[in-house]
């Protein structure tokens, strides 16, 4: 394969949004997953849906979708961990992961990943974005940028680290990433952040009108 798998990250609770599915609510006539999934089909060899509970409410996008092996709610790590097993099922060593509820995300994401994960023993990249002076800092960025821990490149070489680093209680994506020297990739937040994530009601009517620029 010249190109990783892609794999859309929907295990999320959706507290903010009273729960359910925040993918399957609409901007511009269309789930936010139907964005999604024009958005990175392109730029990979194939497409799964990480997504837990019944498969058969995304039957419309023709995915596979492939469900946490680790019990209990146990975070993005564990869509990360679904997408490694899967990949590796197919003979794919590496996949690029996105948000379900993130339709803006860089049409470039996946070679760019590519691009900066160049001479790393295990291409391991998450993407950030520039922080503003007054902006609050988000998931552990450090030098002025935020990481985007549900946009990354992930090897299918480490599913099994990452697998005893979950079932030893390890949650948070960026202390297993730092630990394996994870690099990062910088895109620019120009008009706006590309990794704007649908988390309230407010952020779906926002999202509504940034589709006019996306």
């Amino acid at each position: 394969m010249t190109k990783p798998l892609g794999v859309i990250l929907a295990g999320g609770l959706a507290t903010r949004m009273g729960g359910g599915d925040k993918g399957l609510l609409q901007i511009g006539g269309r789930s936010l997953l139907s964005h999604v999934v024009d958005r990175l089909a392109p730029q990979v060899e194939g497409l799964a849906l990480n997504a837990n509970g019944d498969p058969e409410r995304f039957r419309d996008l023709g995915l596979p979708v492939v469900s946490d092996s680790i019990e209990g709610y146990a975070g993005p790590l564990a869509g990360v961990l679904a997408g490694l097993d899967w990949a590796h099922s197919q003979g794919a060593d590496r996949i690029v992961t996105a948000a379900a509820d993130t339709p803006f995300f860089p049409c470039d994401l996946v070679a760019c990943l590519c691009q900066a994960a160049e001479g790393q023993g295990y291409p391991l990249v998450l993407a950030t974005t520039p922080r503003r002076a007054d902006e609050e800092l988000k998931s552990g960025g450090g030098r002025g940028v935020n990481r985007h821990p549900t946009f990354g490149l992930w090897p299918v070489a480490l599913r099994d680290d990452l697998r005893t680093s979950l079932n030893d209680g390890l949650r948070k994506v960026v202390l297993w990433t730092d630990r394996h020297n994870g690099r990062e990739a910088l895109f620019s937040a120009e008009p706006f952040d590309p990794f704007f994530n649908v988390n309230t009601p407010e952020d779906l009517a926002l999202a509504e009108k940034l589709l006019e620029q996306a």
